[in-house]
């Protein structure tokens, strides 16, 4: 039995479709149902009860499929270990990243790393939309904020504070606001997802929670969207710094209000389980950690951000 077979086996089984299955390993449904077969045959048994409307595992199937994932598992740990004793990286890696950071920092990282690895092949999906490992063909994400699924696997890269923003010819035609009540007067730049629009902005001074409810003309489900409104001056808008950080650093935009903070977030690296844990996966979290403390130490450096903004970072960086 081939091994890419087996594979098609175990995500039959996951979804209880083969066009599902098919669909989650970028293949043809009539090469899925045929590695099916291929395996069932070998077998000689069918580990599928099908019926015009729904698919289930038979009790040959039952028996078969956990035994099937935990040898390809084994399988897979002992590729890495391999791989792990040797300079050489190679592979398939599909990564999902958001809109914003994808585009303008981890796109040029990606391009470094496969520099470095030629023998990887990169497929990124760029979408600020929630990754869903079962649907989206991913292998890893880099998101902000922790897994919120217990059955996936993570690493968080580092702490990111958001910051309020605003172009500075925005600026120029508007009272610079010096607390969350001036910022009724002002034009809000807001990001939209799944038909909510976050213009809701909350902020805190010294353990107070000071809500405000934004208007503004302008709201995009594409974080780089609403970056970019901002560094053209059609208002303010709350952001990750890492995503504002070129803007920053530039003098595109400056940050508002230091003393009444937005809520951080966490930059996390996401698998759907330790098998997806290569060498590859390695490189690439240390490698986009190291690059993203760099940029939290230039903003400090600038005074944009206070060092306690970025106190749990490893003394090494």
């Amino acid at each position: 039995m081939l091994i890419e077979d087996l594979k098609v086996i175990l995500k039959v089984a996951e979804f209880c479709s083969i066009t599902a299955a098919a669909a989650s390993l970028d293949m043809l449904t009539a090469t899925a149902s045929a590695a099916v077969k291929r395996v069932e045959n070998a077998l000689g048994a069918d580990l599928f009860i099908r019926t015009t409307r729904q698919l289930r595992l038979s009790g040959a199937g039952e028996r078969f499929i956990p035994k099937c994932e935990e040898a390809l598992l084994m399988l897979d740990l002992a590729k890495q270990d391999l791989k792990e004793g040797s300079a050489e990286v190679s592979g398939d890696l599909r990564i999902g990243v958001s809109s914003d950071f994808g585009r303008n920092l981890v796109s040029p990282w990606l391009d470094e790393f496969q520099d470095r690895h030629p023998g990887i092949n990169l497929k990124v999906n760029i979408s600020d939309s929630q990754v869903d490992f079962y649907r989206d063909p991913v292998d890893i994400a880099l998101r902000y904020g922790p897994p919120g699924d217990a059955n996936l696997y993570g690493f968080k890269i580092c702490d990111v504070p958001r910051l309020l923003c605003a172009a500075p010819n925005y600026l120029d035609r508007q009272s610079i606001p010096k607390h969350p009540r001036d910022l009724t007067s002002h034009n809000g730049l807001f990001y939209q997802l799944h038909g909510i629009i976050h213009n809701k902005w909350e902020f805190s001074h010294k353990e107070k929670i000071f809500k405000v409810q934004m208007s503004g003309n302008c709201s995009s489900n594409d974080g780089d969207l609403v970056r970019r409104w901002c560094v053209a001056g059609k208002g303010l808008a709350i952001k990750s710094c890492l995503d504002m950080s070129s803007d920053l650093l530039d003098g595109k935009v400056v940050p508002l209000m230091a003393n009444y903070l937005p809520k951080s977030t966490e930059l996390w690296l996401v698998c759907p389980g330790r098998q997806t844990i290569t060498p590859a996966v390695r490189i690439i979290r240390d490698t986009i950690r190291e690059k993203c403390i760099g940029i939290l130490l230039q903003l400090v450096s600038k005074k944009i951000l206070s060092e306690g903004a970025v106190k749990n970072i490893d003394s090494k960086y």
